[in-house]
This record gives C-alpha cells, sequence and structure tokens, in this order.
C-alpha cells in the first residue's frame, strides 16, 4: 500500500484486497455481540473486573493487525470507496491508523454502519496540572468516536469535516479507570450535514463524558 512518509510505514497489503473475515473488530461483520461499550449493553452477571479484562482482550485480538508505522492513505486509494472501508482496512491492518490515536494510547475497536467504538488508557502522561486527565484527551476520544461514526455512512466520494464538537466531561479520569471506551453514532445523514452522538464509559458502567457533533458533508475531489 502507497501511504506518504512511505519511507516509515511499507503496509503489508493493498489497500484494495479485502480484511481478513472471522476476526473480530476487524471487519464490519463482526459480530456485534463482542463489543459491548455502553453500560446498558453489559451482561449484568459480569463484574466491572470481568468487563475490563474482556475488553482488554478485544483489544489484543485488534491490536497486531494495526501497524504502528506512520503514515497517511493517499485519497486516490479510498476516494472510489465508502467511507467504513478505509476504517475497516486499518481494523485489517491494511491501511495505517491515525497517528494521534498512537500519541495518545487509542485505538479503534470497531466499526459498522453508522457506529464506531474506540478504546484507550488514560495515563498520568495525559495529566493535567491538577492531577487528572487533560479534558483534551476526553475530547480526542469522542471527537474520533463521532468522526468515525458519521464516516461509516458516508458514500464513496464523499468527505466530511468537523462544524461543531460540544462536550460534557462528567467526572475526571485517571489512570486508576484502567480502560475507557468511546461510542459514537449516527444520528442524521443529510445530503449537508451530518450528526452523532457518543458516550465515554468505564467497565463499571461509569458515565465520564458525553458529546455531539455537526459535520459538514461535502463531495471529495481529486487534488488537481
Amino acid at each position: 500500500m502507497t501511504t506518504k512518509h512511505d519511507h516509515q510505514a511499507p503496509w503489508r497489503a493493498e489497500f484494495t484486497k479485502p480484511p481478513v473475515a472471522g476476526s473480530a473488530g476487524r471487519s464490519v461483520g463482526a459480530s456485534p455481540g463482542a463489543l459491548a461499550s455502553e453500560s446498558a449493553s453489559e451482561s449484568a452477571s459480569e463484574s466491572a473486573a470481568e468487563i475490563s479484562e474482556r475488553w482488554r482482550a478485544e483489544a489484543a485480538a485488534v491490536k497486531p493487525y494495526i501497524d504502528p508505522g506512520v503514515g497517511v492513505p493517499e485519497s486516490d486509494q479510498w476516494l472510489d470507496k465508502p467511507g467504513i472501508a478505509l476504517l475497516q482496512a486499518m481494523l485489517g491492518g491494511l491501511a495505517p491508523p491515525a497517528p494521534m490515536a498512537l500519541a495518545l494510547d487509542y485505538q479503534l475497536l470497531h466499526v459498522q454502519p453508522g457506529r464506531a467504538i474506540f478504546q484507550g488508557r488514560p495515563s498520568a502522561r495525559f495529566n493535567n496540572p491538577m492531577g487528572s486527565v487533560h479534558g483534551g484527551w476526553f475530547a480526542t476520544l469522542l471527537d474520533s468516536a463521532l468522526g468515525c461514526a458519521v464516516h461509516t455512512a458516508l458514500p464513496a466520494g464523499q468527505g466530511y469535516t468537523t462544524l461543531e464538537l460540544k462536550l460534557n466531561l462528567i467526572r475526571a479520569l485517571s489512570e486508576k479507570v484502567g480502560l475507557v471506551r468511546a461510542e459514537g453514532r449516527l444520528v442524521h445523514l443529510g445530503g449537508q450535514t451530518a450528526t452523532a452522538e457518543a458516550r465515554l464509559v468505564g467497565p463499571d458502567g461509569k458515565l465520564y463524558a458525553h458529546g455531539s457533533t455537526t459535520c459538514l458533508v461535502f463531495p471529495y475531489r481529486k487534488a488537481g
């Protein structure tokens, strides 16, 4: 696969190759029941510790296929494909992940039409001067889930950009929480705008933040 900064990221396969089937998280067809991100989705019989362990296992199943190199797919490789195809390729190791996700220790975990899940690990590296995780880290996970929920619904030849991002930070985060998940869901997709909502939750079901976005949708054309 050809990417910008290709000398840093020799991708293993062509983007046109479909993701390997039958592995959780790597394709649109991954079992929806395998990735429960909202507290209402979690089994009542599972403890927070059990859910946390399951979350770690689900992330570990995806992570080997996410190339740690840095690069950006060239637009002519994904322009003629629906938006979900690029995200699916990232989960299949066929396209590079966003460099920001590597820097801030979070990853794309699952996509399906109108839905995207990211998982992150709060760390003291992301703390503000008061000793808790900076609001920008909350915002980054939620913005990623919101934007990708929109992205999954876009047909080939369409792009998007954020017009508005609104967040509500409910609880402080620290590395003691362990893992959190941001799940974005598409609310509306129109000819010019799209909206989505997202929640940031811990394995104990606590809500740490929620947010919404409005995105501008537009035809995406090759430069030149």
